[in-house]
C-alpha cells in the first residue's frame, strides 16, 4: 500500500522548485517618499487644501501622513478634485476600494494614498484632512526622515 501511495504521489505531482523571488506589486522603479509627498501636497494646494507632512522619525519607515484643515462646506469637493488632478496630471491610478463610501484611494508605483471624507466638525471649526501614504515595498523606498512638519 505504501509503495502504491508513493508511486501515485510522484506520478501526479511535480517536485516543488524555487522560481526565485516574486515580482514587485508595482511596475517601474520605486518612488521616493519625498516625491509622492510633494506631488500630493501640490495637488491638494491647487484645490485650496493646505496640508503639512507629519514628522517621520523612524528610519526606514515606509509610510507618510499629510494633515491639515479645510472649510467644512467644500472639503469633500476639494478632496475629490485633488485626487482627480493627481490622476490626470501626475499619473496616479485609482486604488483598491475601501469598505464604505467615505474614502478614496490612489496608487502610483510602490505607494498607495488613502483619504477619508471627514465627518461633520464642531460648529465653526474647519474640517480635518488626513492623507495616509503607505509603501508596498519598504526595502525599496527611499524615505527621508524629516525633522518636523514641512508646509507644501
Amino acid at each position: 500500500m505504501a509503495a502504491l501511495l508513493a508511486g501515485a504521489a510522484t506520478a501526479c505531482g511535480h517536485p516543488l522548485r524555487d522560481l526565485g523571488p516574486l515580482p514587485p506589486r508595482y511596475s517601474g522603479p520605486p518612488l521616493a517618499a519625498d516625491t509622492v509627498v510633494s506631488e500630493l501636497t501640490a495637488v491638494l494646494a491647487q484645490e485650496g487644501v493646505a496640508v503639512e507632512r507629519e514628522q517621520s522619525g523612524a528610519r526606514g519607515r515606509c509610510s507618510e501622513r499629510l494633515s491639515g484643515r479645510h472649510a467644512p462646506e467644500s472639503v469633500n469637493a476639494a478632496l475629490k478634485a485633488a485626487f482627480t488632478r493627481a490622476r490626470t496630471e501626475h499619473g496616479w491610478q485609482d486604488g483598491p476600494a475601501v469598505t464604505g463610501s467615505g474614502a478614496m484611494t490612489l496608487t502610483k508605483g510602490n505607494w498607495t494614498a488613502v483619504t477619508a471624507f471627514p465627518g461633520e466638525p464642531a460648529q465653526g471649526l474647519p474640517a480635518p484632512v488626513i492623507v495616509s501614504l503607505t509603501c508596498t515595498d519598504g526595502a525599496a523606498a527611499t524615505v527621508t526622515p524629516t525633522a518636523g512638519p514641512a508646509a507644501g
